[in-house]
Parts: C-alpha cells; structure tokens; sequence
C-alpha cells in the first residue's frame, strides 16, 4: 500500500526497473558484442567520402528493399560470395550519423541478387551505370526499374561529364548524350565498395552447409582436373557478356563468333581476361576481372575452354601449361 500511495516510491522503483532492464537487454549485450566481433584481420577500410555518399543515395532510393547484404549459409548463395558472412563482416561499420543508425543494410528479399560481394563480382563502373540507367540493356531478364532520373541528358559533353553508354534501343533521343550525375557516380562508388572481406583465420568463418560434388573434368591434352569453366563464367563474365554469349550491342561485345575468343592469340586472350581491355569506343571499358577475382591458370584454362566451345564457338581447348607460361611471362 505505501507503494501504491507515495509516488516517490512509486516512480522511483518503475525508473530503477527501466534503468536495469535497458542495461540488461541492451546496453551490456551491445557492449560484449563490440568486444567480440572485432573486424576481421584484412576487412577492407570504412568507406570514402564519395561511399558514404553514396550509401545515402542506396538509402533514399529504397534499394534494400529488394537487395539483400547477407550471404547464407546454403549452398545456393555460394554464388553471391565466398563464404557465409559472419557478425564480424558487419563490425566496421558505423552510424550513418548521431541521430540515424542504418548502418547495416542486410535487407531480408532478394528480388535482385545479393550485393555483399558485388564490389569483386562486378568492378566494372560502365556496367554498374549502364544498369541503373536501363537495368534491360544489361541484364535482358531484369525486374529492377530503371533510375533514369540519376542521369541527364546533353547534347553536347561538357569537360569532367562522364557519359554513359547505353545501347541505342534504350536511348529515347539518340542524338543526346547520357551523362551520370554525382548521385550516380557515388552510388557506383558505393557498390563497387561492397567486397566480402578476406580472412587469415579459417577456423573464423564456417564453410557452407550444403556442398555439392565437385564435377570432375580435365583438359584433354593433360587430364589434369580444372574448375567448372560454366561456373566461373556465369559468376564472372556473363553479367556483361550474357549467358548466350551474344553480349549487349553498344556496350558488351560478343564472344560468340568472336576471332579473340576462337582465335590462335592466347596471349592476347589471357591479357584481356587478366588486364582489361579498352580498345573500341563503341563498348565500355573492360575491367581486370582476372586480377580482381585472383584466378589461378586453372581458372583461367577453364574459362578459355567454357568460351571456346560454347554457343557455336568450336576453338581447340588449352591446356593448363599454355596459360601459365603466358600469365607469368604478362605479370
């Protein structure tokens, strides 16, 4: 009763119970998590100020409302990263500002793919701005709306414009100029930022669950066993340069029928897979996919056969030595 009648009492005992459940829920277990999950040994640096602005732009276009940032730990996300992510993926970043958390952006749909590793899966900026002018003009089955209102049009380049490629069955005017605006180009800035961090510590990050057999395979001049050359294809190359091969006219030339590919310069080949490549103004610069994305000579020889021998293209396969001898005499 005395409880009931001084309020004293009263208010006082509801503040301490506040006090001690908000310690006890929030504050301690956010306390032992920051002690825990520390970032991991080689996570990469936080973000620029061209990526925080570009985050921002992520932000107030809704983007996390169809993307997720997490990679599962099931075999079918094995293709989004190299690993499952674990906490400690998460422990660099920081609040967007005093008032404003937002700084994870794992989402919980996937409309569109998962773009923890997109910065690695996909480094080329022209591709990154092609797509979000016209999502169609890069990936023909797309559901993604188009951002046309991130770029404007010119009739003229003015200096420091960075212009747009977008092939002309997209242009509604083909005689202007698409240039992307700053909000374009830092929300570039900010996907490419998104690379799942290496590791030294294999004992850190757990494997996927579900592991598929490897499929056995091998060149027919060593038999020695190579990497699944569709697979690396479809994660690496087939964003530009499409699952038929065909590419996209005025941004991402072919490979089907393409004399680079079913041609006898490997070196040539390897240089553009492991260097980039930027000779026609026609298309858009070509990152070093090889370079970014580590590949080894096997890794290698099993693209150059997968393109070789798909969709028409009926080139002799390498071998595993006739690449390593090219890739040491180009580093």
């Amino acid at each position: 009763m005395v409880l009931l009648n001084d309020h004293r009492i009263l208010f006082g005992s509801a503040l301490c119970l506040f006090v001690f459940l908000t310690l006890y829920i929030a504050v301690l277990p956010a306390l032992d998590n920051q002690r825990i999950n520390k970032p991991l040994p080689r996570q990469s640096k936080v973000l620029t100020k061209e990526e925080r602005a570009g985050k921002m732009v992520y932000i107030e276009n809704g983007c996390v409302a169809c993307h997720t940032q997490q990679v599962r730990n099931v075999e079918m996300d094995n293709v989004f990263g190299k690993r499952p992510s674990i906490p400690a993926d998460f422990a660099i970043n920081r609040r967007t500002d005093f008032w404003r958390n937002t700084a994870n952006l794992m989402g919980t749909q996937r409309a569109g793919p998962d773009l923890t590793n997109v910065g690695e899966r996909q480094p080329s900026a022209e591709w990154h701005l092609i797509h979000l002018y016209q999502p169609r003009a890069a990936v023909e089955a797309s559901i993604m709306p188009s951002y046309e209102f991130l770029f404007i049009e010119r009739d003229y380049l003015q200096p420091g414009d960075v212009e747009v490629k977008v092939p002309e069955k997209f242009l509604k005017n083909k005689r202007k100029k698409i240039v992307a605006t700053p909000k374009a180009l830092q929300l570039v800035a900010y996907l490419k930022s998104l690379k799942q961090a290496d590791f030294t510590d294999k004992s850190m990050v757990p494997a996927f669950l579900y592991k598929q057999q490897k499929k056995e395979g091998g060149n027919e001049q060593g038999g020695a066993n190579l990497p699944d050359g569709a697979e690396l294809f479809t994660t690496n190359c087939a964003s530009c340069h499409q699952a038929n091969g065909e590419g996209v006219p005025g941004a991402f030339p072919p490979l089907k029928g393409s004399p680079v590919v079913t041609g006898g310069d490997l070196e040539l080949y390897i240089t553009i897979i492991m260097k980039g490549y930027d000779p026609r103004p026609e298309f858009a610069t070509m990152p070093p996919v090889g370079m970014n994305a580590n590949f080894t000579p096997e890794d290698v020889t099993a693209i150059m056969n997968h393109e070789r021998t798909s969709w028409g293209n009926n080139a002799k396969k390498v071998t595993v030595e006739e690449v390593k001898v090219i890739m040491d005499k180009i580093k």
